[in-house]
């Protein structure tokens, strides 16, 4: 089957299945239709990830040192183990960035106070506040796209992104402790 440009999701406004629910319409289902929904998600992840690569190019930084300064951001204190299983990549990959990160000054590392073998990691001040840039860089980005989508599309896309998403991931995510490391979710 070939790819139609110009088609539409349902629920877009346009196109076919506009305005019928995903229960009453399974044309969404259908080869081209998912063929555009993985273009929009390459396009998406592209432009998404533009906004703060200029910002990371001004420090000769890339999107694994972006993917780390997040999760960290969001985990005060995590460990080293966990980081890899999060973003899982090699030992030797999260070496290379980490070790960037610390000389530079934005991640700081301790010892575990139970185990001692662990590594714990945090944003400093400095590690925060270039964190917060790339946030704020990709803020913009995601805030006019859920301004425009509107709250029920806003939900559909936390629904399709989740199932796309593998278990640890929205385990993760849903974390009992969630809002209490990650002080955005307790503000919002």
């Amino acid at each position: 089957m070939s790819e139609q440009r110009g088609t539409h999701l349902p629920g877009s406004g346009s196109g076919v299945g506009a305005g019928a629910g995903a229960g009453s319409n399974l044309l969404f289902l259908r080869e081209e239709e998912i063929r555009l929904a993985q273009s929009l998600l390459f396009f998406a992840y592209r432009d998404f990830t533009n906004a703060a690569d200029v910002v990371l190019e001004e420090l000769g930084f890339g999107r694994a040192h972006h993917r780390v300064l997040h999760f960290v951001g969001r985990s005060p204190g995590i460990t080293v183990s966990d980081l890899l299983a999060i973003l899982r990549i090699t030992k030797q990959s999260l070496s290379r960035v980490l070790s960037v990160l610390l000389e530079q000054g934005y991640v700081a590392q301790a010892q575990g106070r139970a185990d001692r073998r662990q590594r714990l990691l945090t944003l400093t001040p400095a590690g925060q506040a270039l964190e917060r840039r790339l946030y704020e860089r990709q803020r913009e980005r995601l805030t006019a796209a859920y301004r425009e989508a509107g709250a029920a599309a806003v939900d559909g896309f936390r629904k399709v992104m989740r199932g796309i998403m593998d278990e640890t991931a929205r385990a993760w995510l849903d974390g009992p402790d969630r809002a209490v490391r990650d002080p955005r979710i307790r503000s919002a």
